[in-house]
C-alpha cells in the first residue's frame, strides 16, 4: 500500500515548508506569535522615511509622498508564497507551463491553497468582578458552543464571512489543543504569487487575525507524475488563549490513482484472486455458523478469522469509493483549475485505509502460530502461557511499569507520528519483545533442566541397583571372597561386562592386601561403604524426584519469577562454597601423595610399581585404616539444584560438605 518514494516526498515537502526561515530567520516550525506567522507568509517591503511624506501613514489612506503620490507600501513574498509559486527556473527564465506552479519543478500545485481561520466570540468568558473596568473583553478557549460566527471586519469576501462545515464540505481536525470544526472564514489564494501577496496585505491590514483567534489552516495538495503520488499538506497554527502560537503540521503522501504503470495491473490481478478468496471464505464461515450456532465463537481462531474477513471487505468497499471519489475530484479540477482542490478528506480516509489494511496483515501473520502448534517448542510455550496465566498478568503489570519508568525509549516521537496507533504499537511491541520472548526464554531453559533432571535420576537409579547387587553378593558370602566368585556372580545378576568392570574396581579397593581375596575385615568395611552409599543415594534421588513433581515441564518460567534474584543468587553462592570445599579436599590429599612420594624416595624405599593400581599406592603410603570414597566418584544433584552428601575420609581426618 506504500511507495519506497513516499518517505523521501513527505521529507522534501517538510524540509521546503517546515524549514525555510524568512528574512528574520523564523521558520514555519518556529512560529509563536501573529507577527511571525505574518513574517512567514510575507512581508511588506520598508517604508519611505517620515521625511518623504508628511502625512501620518494609516492602512486605509495609504501614505502621501512630499510631491503629492499617495499608494500603499509594496508587500515581498515569505517562504510560504515563495514555496508555493514557482513559475521560473532558478536563472530567471520561465518554466513554460503557464501559471501553473510546478513546486521543485517536479512537484504539480492542485488548484490553489486555501487559508480558513475559526475564532470565538467576545463573550465566551466571564471577567471577575474586580477587573471588569480595566479588562472589557474576554475570549476563551475554542469550543464549538463559544464559535464565532458573525461577520466581521471590511465585510468584502469569504475571509470576513462564516461558512460552516456543510458549505465548506470540510471535516474536523484534532490540533495540539483542541480539535476544530471544518468550517470558518476563508480565503483561498489567487494563482500568482504578486496576487496571493496582495490578498494576504490586504488580511494583514484588516486585522483578519485578532484577539478571538484560535486557529488558523492552510490547506494545498501537490502532485508527483514522475512517481504517481500525491501529498496533502494541512499547516495549523494555534493561538491559545494564554497568548502566542502553537505551529503544527499534517502531510500525507499517498497512492490516489492506482493504475499506471504495468506493475499496477499486475496488482490489479493480485486483487481479483484476494475478492475471490474473500467471497471463498465468506461463504464457508456462513456455513460454519449456521453449522455450529454459537459454539462457532468458543475458538479464538474463528473469531480472528472473521475479523481478518470483515476488515477485508471494507477494504475493498472502501478501495471502490476511493477510486470513484479520485475521478470525480480530478474531473472538478480540471474544469475548474483556479479553485481550491480539496483532497485533505480524501488523503485522511486513504491513511487510515493503509493503517487497517497493516492490522488486518498482522492479524492474519497471528494465524501462523495456529499452523506451527505442532513444533515442540511453540506447544510448550502456549502450554506454560495458559498454565501461568494468573501469575504473569501480575508480573506484566509490573514489568509494564518498569519499562515505562526505565525510560530508555523516545515515546514523545512515535506520539507525535500516530497518537493512536503510536501508543497502541508501542504496548503491543513491548509486550511481545520483552515479555513473550523473554518467558519463551526461560521456557526453553526449563525444558533442559527438566530433561537434564530426569537423565541424572536415572542414573542414580542404576547407581542404586549396582549397590544392591553388591550388597547381595555380600550377604550370601562365605569368610572369604574370591575374585572370580564375585564377578561371576555379577554375572548371573545380569550385568554386562562393561558394568562388572566397573564394579570389581570396588572390590579393588577395598582388598587391601591385593591378593585377590575379600577376608571378613575387608568385607566389614565394604558393607559400610556401600550403606553410606546407598543412604547418600537414596537422599538424592528423593531429592530429583520432589524437585521433578515440583517442576514439570514448562512450570519453571513463573516459579523463577516468584523466587526472585536475590534467592538465586543465594543458591549460586552456597554451591560456589561448597565446590570450593570439595576441591580444597581434593588439594589435600594430592599434596599428601606428593608428601608421601619425595619422603620414600629419600628414603631409598622403592616407588609404587604401576601395576599396584590405585589401592596399591594408598596401601604403600597409608598404612592406618583404609580410604572409603564413594564408589563411583561423588554424587550431586548439582545440575538440578540438588543437594547430595560428598564424604571423604582418610587416615585421621574427615571432609564432609552438605547443602
Amino acid at each position: 500500500m506504500t511507495s519506497s518514494s513516499a518517505y523521501y516526498y513527505t521529507k522534501v515537502m517538510s524540509e521546503l515548508f517546515l524549514h525555510t526561515p524568512s528574512d528574520t530567520g523564523v521558520s514555519f516550525q518556529a512560529i509563536s506569535s501573529m507577527a511571525d506567522f505574518w513574517d512567514v507568509s510575507m512581508r511588506f517591503l520598508p517604508l519611505p522615511s517620515p521625511s518623504q511624506w508628511p502625512e501620518a501613514w494609516t492602512h486605509k489612506s495609504g501614505f502621501r509622498m512630499s510631491d503629492g503620490r499617495s499608494g500603499h507600501p509594496k508587500t515581498r513574498s515569505g517562504p510560504l508564497l515563495n514555496s508555493l509559486y514557482w513559475t521560473k527556473w532558478y536563472n530567471n527564465q520561465s518554466l513554460g507551463h503557464g501559471s501553473h506552479s510546478f513546486i521543485y519543478y517536479e512537484n504539480l500545485l492542485l488548484g490553489v491553497p486555501r487559508l480558513r481561520q475559526l475564532r470565538v466570540r467576545n463573550d465566551s468568558c466571564v471577567v471577575h468582578e474586580d477587573f471588569r473596568e480595566d479588562i472589557l473583553s474576554c475570549y476563551d478557549v475554542y469550543s464549538p458552543d463559544k464559535e464565532e460566527q458573525l461577520p466581521f471586519g471590511p465585510l468584502n469576501g469569504t475571509a470576513w464571512t462564516y461558512h460552516s462545515q456543510d458549505e465548506l464540505g470540510g471535516s474536523s481536525h484534532w490540533g495540539r489543543l483542541t480539535s476544530y470544526s471544518g468550517g470558518g472564514y476563508y480565503l483561498d489564494l489567487p494563482a500568482s504569487r504578486q496576487a496571493s501577496a496582495e490578498a494576504l496585505r490586504d488580511l494583514q491590514e484588516g486585522l483578519w487575525l485578532d484577539r478571538g483567534t484560535r486557529v488558523v489552516f492552510i490547506d494545498f495538495s501537490v502532485y508527483n507524475a514522475n512517481i504517481n503520488l500525491f501529498c496533502v499538506l494541512r499547516l495549523v497554527v494555534e493561538f491559545p488563549a494564554t497568548g502566542g502560537a502553537i505551529p503544527s503540521w499534517q502531510i500525507r503522501t499517498v497512492k490516489l490513482i492506482r493504475y499506471v504503470s504495468n506493475w499496477d495491473f499486475f496488482i490489479v490481478g493480485c486483487e481479483i484472486v484476494f475478492c475471490v478468496f474473500i467471497f471463498y471464505y465468506v461463504v464457508e464461515e456462513i456455513l460454519e455458523l449456521h453449522i455450529h450456532r454459537f459454539r462457532y465463537l468458543s475458538s479464538i481462531w474463528n473469531i480472528l478469522d472473521l475479523v481478518v474477513i470483515l476488515l477485508s471487505i471494507v477494504a475493498v468497499g472502501f478501495h471502490i469509493f476511493r477510486s470513484l471519489e479520485v475521478n470525480r475530484l480530478m474531473g472538478k479540477l480540471l474544469q475548474q483549475p483556479d479553485t481550491y482542490a480539496d483532497f485533505e478528506f480524501l488523503a485522511f480516509w486513504q491513511t487510515q485505509y493503509n493503517n487497517m489494511s497493516a492490522v488486518n496483515l498482522f492479524f492474519a501473520w497471528i494465524k501462523i502460530f495456529k499452523y506451527i502448534s505442532f513444533n515442540k517448542t511453540m506447544t510448550q510455550l502456549s502450554s506454560t502461557l495458559a498454565r501461568c496465566a494468573k501469575d504473569i498478568l501480575g508480573f506484566a503489570i509490573m514489568f509494564f511499569i518498569f519499562r515505562i519508568i526505565l525510560g530508555d525509549f523516545d515515546y514523545n516521537a512515535i506520539d507525535n507520528a500516530n497518537r493512536i496507533l503510536g501508543p497502541a504499537y508501542f504496548v503491543t511491541y513491548v509486550f511481545f519483545v520483552f515479555f513473550v520472548l523473554l518467558n519463551m526464554f526461560l521456557a526453553i531453559i526449563n525444558d533442559t533442566y527438566s530433561e537434564g533432571c530426569n537423565k541424572t535420576l536415572l542414573r542414580l537409579r542404576l547407581r542404586k541397583e549396582r549397590v544392591s547387587d553388591v550388597q547381595k553378593v555380600l550377604q550370601g558370602a562365605e569368610q572369604e571372597i574370591q575374585f572370580e566368585d564375585f564377578t561371576n556372580t555379577l554375572k548371573e545378576l545380569g550385568h554386562a561386562d562393561q558394568e562388572i568392570t566397573e564394579l570389581t574396581a570396588a572390590f579393588t579397593r577395598f582388598d587391601q592386601d591385593g591378593n585377590r581375596v575379600l577376608d571378613e575385615k575387608e568385607q566389614e568395611q565394604m558393607r559400610q561403604g556401600l550403606e553410606e552409599e546407598e543412604v547418600a543415594l537414596n537422599t538424592e534421588i528423593e531429592f530429583l524426584r520432589q524437585s521433578v513433581v515440583r517442576h514439570p515441564q514448562g512450570d519453571l518460567a513463573p516459579e523463577v519469577a516468584k523466587a526472585g534474584v536475590s534467592q538465586f543468587l543465594h543458591r549460586l553462592t552456597r554451591r560456589v562454597l561448597q565446590l570450593e570445599s570439595v576441591l580444597e579436599g581434593v588439594v589435600t590429599q594430592v599434596d599428601a601423595v606428593g608428601s608421601k612420594l619425595k619422603m620414600l624416595e629419600r628414603m631409598g624405599q622403592p616407588a609404587p610399581s604401576p601395576g599396584m593400581g590405585e589401592q596399591g599406592v594408598w596401601e604403600h603410603l597409608q598404612p592406618g585404616p583404609a580410604v572409603i570414597p564413594a564408589l563411583w566418584g561423588v554424587q550431586t544433584g548439582q545440575a538440578c539444584g540438588g543437594g547430595g552428601v560428598l564424604k571423604h575420609q582418610t587416615a585421621g581426618s574427615s571432609h564432609t560438605a552438605s547443602p
